[in-house]
Parts: C-alpha cells; structure tokens; sequence
C-alpha cells in the first residue's frame, strides 16, 4: 500500500545542489575526490542551484542583451558593422580590451594585492565619468579611502559617483535607478547573494553573484568591471565558471619591488588574446608606457656574455625584451635548471638539441635563464635566442650589442618559421640594431634598410653565423 503525503503540496522543494570543480568547471552530481574531466583531487566544491529559479533572479528590463533581438536569422542578415566602443583615455588599456570598451560587456580584472587594480579602474572612471555616468561600487574598502586615493591622485571627484555595498540585488536595484554606462565592482569575491547561504567568497557565492551582475550587464547595456583575487599559484580565485561567464579576463602583473606592470589579456571576445600593456606605477598613479621596448632594453653599457636580444609577439605588436643566461660548473651531481619568465621544462629540451646537433655538451653544468623585466615569454620564438645566449655564457665570449635574434628550435635541430617575422625586423630596425639571426622562412623578400639579415636552416648553422 502507498500512503500519500497530505501535506505534499504545502512542501517546500529542496534546494538544488550540484557539485562544481574549481580547476576545469565540470559539474557533477556528488561529491568525489577526483573530477572526471580534468582529473584534478579535492577540486569539488558544493553550490546551489536554487537562485536560477527565485523571483530575485528576475529578467531586468530595458537592453535586449549583446547578441541583439532573439529571432532566428541567417548569417548574412547579421550587421557586420563594427560594436560601437567608449574610449577609456589610456591607451594601452583600450589595446588590450581591443580598442575600448563595448556597451553590455563585463570584464574580469586580476591580480595579486597592491598590483594596481583599483587604482587603475579609479582613473578610469574618474575621467569617463566627465562624459558618461558611471558608478564606483566597494565593498572592501570604505567610501573616504577611496575619496582619499582619489584626492592623492588629483583626480576629477566632482561626477563619479560611488556606492559602498555588498548585497548584489540592492546594487542592480540602485544601478537600476542610476543607469551608470560603466560599472565597477570592487571586488567580486566579497559580494553576497541572498538565495545562497554560503559565506562570500566560497565557490558557490561568486558563481551566483558573477551571474546575476554579468546578466544586468547583458540586459541594461552597461559596460561591467569586476575585480578578482588571485590564489598563490597566481590564477584567478573561484570557480572556472567564472570566466566563461564574462566576455574579457585581463590580469595585472608585476613583482612588488618593481614599478612596471604588465596588462595582459587571457580572454577577450572583442579583439585579440594575449595582448600586454605595459604600465608605469608612479605617486601620480598608473601611467601607461607607449614604447615599452625602451624600457626592457635598458642594457648596461659594458657588454657581458650570457646577454642577447630577442624579438618577441605580444598581441598584435613585437617587443624587443633581453634575455640573460649564466652557465657555471655544478657542485653537486644533479645540474640545476633554473628559468625565470620562460618554461624550464623547455629549457631542458634545448640543451639536449644543443647537444645533439651542436656538439656542445652542458650536462654537467648550472644553467640559469632569465627574461629581463618580468616578462613572461609564453611562444617559441625564444628557442634560438636562448640557446647562443647559453652558448655566449658557456664560452665567455661577448655577442655583439647590435645582435638580435628569433626563431623556434626543432628538435631535430630545424630552425623553424615564426609568425611576423618582418614586423619583428622592422622593430628591430627602429631601435639600431644592425644584425639579425632568423629562420630561413622569415627571410624577408627585399632587404631592410641599416640592417644586415642571416637567415638559417639548421642549428649549425645559426652557431657559424656567430
């Protein structure tokens, strides 16, 4: 016999629970140490699923969204002019958005403490705000902290307006009221959700709370800042979700005992990835740097081994950076292996090319690489300049001040082809330097002018031309 609940209509439905992985994304329906799709331990944690369906979670009103009016259409229907963007007044800021900022987008900014994220976003509401309404919402720190930076900085505190919150449904209320153009949100991980019981800040509350801001963005029109923390490993906290949320993620790098910091696109749906800013941290505030080769080439005047320059691409511009080897005997058994800004798992692949098809054996040695400035050499451009930097520090024999080199090592000893070779001569070209090794494919059509160009196949080749 089934017995029927009376009460069954009066229940209250349980709340919907899911089980999200930190690392990759992926949901799963319980709990369990290892994540089925990126095979992570201890990277699922619990969230609610409930606020999807609460009344709190209403559709606002007013902008159809990004993607336009929801019918069906065919491609060749879309308008293909271009989104029309706001200028931010800093220029290496506007390259890396990809020309500015787009009406309804939400922007993802990261990291570490003191890097310059709120100063940075403070500037550039402070002048937008001259000619569009715009709104500071913190909820970390108080409104005469912020007043006061504002002051230090001599900026325009007469039209900005902030907001000092961290109940995410009272903030739309009030952006609701105010229309802002632009919106920053200081910082995403101590904003609160009221349908979520968990503490701000766990997975579950900046799911949700990057959601319902990213979806009154979508829906009002108005351009999204959010800031992040950043875990120890340098990532952005929270869940991976996060990111697949917002249309950009940008992160702010730059070592505290420096002044410079790099502005470097990770995800951009309006222009290109992987494009860098490059800033100057002063008593004025960020201050962009228009020719950042200038500052990462400032070399001493009395050459030593060990030091090249390489060309590499960042975004849709080269920059010239210098990179530094030091090759020294091992007093112990195991040769270190030491890379600051470049992998170092590739390290090690070079120097058995180096040794395979260049005959010069460093098994036994020290091997430390370093990428003046801080910055972060993620292609293969790199290859060649790293190894005759190796080999310049090995043999303690000086390379020309006017040198510069690129191109990607094969492990079969190839010098292979890299993308915009030309682009990266002329830049060359433009700051004096007279030489250049590169990969035979990237052998310009006519010569360059003031500049004499050695185009290589293989890597013995490459070591003759020294």
């Amino acid at each position: 016999m089934v017995r029927c609940n009376r009460d069954e209509g009066k229940a209250v439905a349980k709340a919907k629970k899911a089980f999200v992985c930190i690392e990759c994304g992926g949901e799963h329906t319980k709990w369990q140490g290892q994540c089925n799709d990126c095979g992570q331990w201890n990277t699922l944690k619990e969230i609610v699923l409930e606020s999807a369906s609460t009344p709190s979670a209403a559709k606002f009103t007013g902008y159809a969204g990004a993607a336009g009016e929801t019918r069906v259409q065919t491609l060749a229907d879309v308008n293909l002019e271009d989104l029309p963007r706001i200028d931010t007044q800093i220029g290496e800021l506007d390259r890396v958005l990809g020309g500015g900022l787009v009406h309804g987008s939400a922007v993802l900014i990261g990291g570490h403490p003191g890097a310059g994220k709120s100063t940075l976003l403070l500037q550039v509401l402070c002048e937008l705000a001259n000619h569009h309404q715009a709104l500071y919402v913190t909820g970390e720190e108080s409104p005469q902290q912020i007043a006061m930076r504002a002051k230090r900085l001599n900026l325009p505190m007469d039209k900005l307006r902030i907001l000092a919150e961290t109940q995410v449904a009272d903030i739309c209320q009030q952006a609701k009221m105010l229309e802002p153009k632009i919106m920053v949100v200081d910082s995403i991980q101590v904003m609160h959700h009221a349908d979520v019981s968990s503490a701000p800040g766990s997975v579950s509350q900046v799911r949700e709370c990057a959601a319902y801001l990213t979806r009154f963005a979508k829906q009002t029109g108005t351009i999204l800042f959010l800031v992040g923390h950043v875990t120890k490993d340098g990532g952005l906290a929270g869940p991976k979700v996060l990111e697949h949320m917002i249309d950009t993620s940008i992160m702010l790098e730059g070592s505290s005992d420096s002044r410079f910091r790099t502005l470097r696109g990770i995800k951009n749906r309006f222009g290109a990835v992987n494009e860098i800013g490059v800033f100057a941290m002063t008593e004025g505030g960020m201050k962009e740097v228009k020719n950042p080769s200038a500052i990462f080439l400032s070399r001493s005047q009395e050459a030593a081994a060990g030091s090249l320059v390489m060309v590499v691409w960042e975004g849709t511009r080269p920059l010239l950076v210098e990179i530094q080897a030091l090759v020294d005997d091992s007093p112990f058994g195991s040769p270190r292996r030491v890379a600051v800004g470049v992998d170092q798992n590739r390290i090690s692949m070079l120097l058995a090319v180096l040794h395979r098809h260049g005959g010069i054996h460093a098994a036994d040695q020290d091997v430390y690489i370093n990428v003046v400035g801080g910055v972060k050499v993620l292609e293969t451009s790199a290859d060649l300049a790293i190894l005759l930097a190796i080999l310049s520090s090995l043999r303690n024999r000086v390379l020309p001040q006017d040198l510069v080199v690129f191109g990607e090592v094969g492990l079969a000893g190839e010098i292979r082809p890299v993308p915009s070779g030309i682009e990266r001569l002329h830049e060359a070209a433009k700051h004096g330097f007279k030489r250049a090794i590169i990969p035979a494919g990237n052998k310009p059509p006519k010569a360059i002018a003031g500049m004499e160009v050695v185009a290589v196949d293989k890597l013995s080749e490459a070591l003759e031309a020294l």
